[in-house]
């Protein structure tokens, strides 16, 4: 089963008049339960479960040491002028000229008033462009509610290998163009990042993940495929950027 990480994906942040070049968002009752139409974007914060098609040669590799695989390097580039945007235990550099977009029910989830139980937030963080089509954003979610387990996981390597993984963050029947671990050192060892970079809908995305004390902190940059030849370097580079605090 998989879970269909479709807050990571686009849709236009305004309600400003109609743009044809605006990509949609399918429908999911899930993580967030956004879709890629409008009308239904930002209506919960639970898990959508869907079958998972391996469609990458690259997968199939990993799972099977006689096909080894050696990816060729990702382009990315050097984001330290970029804006550091902190939030609840990870950090994110900002491409140039995004703008800040959550939605105001995001700034004031996790509150909760005489014992009602607090609405968790949709976003950790909501960046777009200023024509709305590419997205940045982060999703926090408890390991647990990923993956069934009494312990705090510490690690993403702890939600399986990166292809076991990719049922969890790739939408069934995307095609995966890339996938890959990117080792961390940090002062008690290294940290694991997934990394997958996958296509659907005519829509682009490159989503990081990595887990810290039981929360899954998942980062997507989106973008329709027309767009995403130009800025590509741009968008991988601000989701590579993720780091759990």
């Amino acid at each position: 089963m998989a879970i269909l990480l479709h807050s990571l994906s686009l849709h236009p942040p305004y309600p400003k008049t109609h743009n044809p070049n605006r990509p949609k968002i399918l429908s999911c009752a899930a993580l967030i339960n956004h879709t890629f139409r409008r009308d239904a974007v930002l209506r919960t914060a639970s898990l959508c479960f869907v079958s998972f098609i391996f469609q990458n040669p690259l997968l199939e590799s990993l799972a099977d040491p006689t096909k080894p695989s050696k990816p060729g390097r990702l382009g990315i580039a050097n984001t330290k002028s970029w804006f550091q945007f902190f939030g609840d235990g990870f950090a994110i550099r900002v491409p140039p000229q995004f703008e800040d977009v959550m939605e105001p029910e995001d700034y004031s989830a996790g509150l909760s008033l005489y014992g009602d139980k607090a609405k968790p937030r949709t976003f950790g963080a909501r960046f777009a462009s200023p024509d709305g089509s590419e997205v940045l954003s982060v999703v926090i979610r408890p390991s647990n509610s990923l993956k069934i387990t009494f312990l705090e996981a510490k690690d993403i390597s702890e939600l399986g290998s990166l292809k076991e993984a990719a049922r969890i963050f790739v939408p069934g029947a995307a095609t995966i163009y890339t996938a890959r671990t990117i080792k961390v050192k940090e002062e008690e060892g290294f940290r694991n990042y997934y990394y997958y970079e996958f296509g659907r809908d005519e829509e682009r995305i490159a989503l990081v993940a990595a887990v810290n004390r039981g929360k899954v902190y998942i980062a997507g940059a989106a973008a329709p495929e027309s767009k995403w030849k130009d800025d590509e370097l741009k968008l991988r580079s601000a989701a590579i950027s993720l780091s759990v605090l």
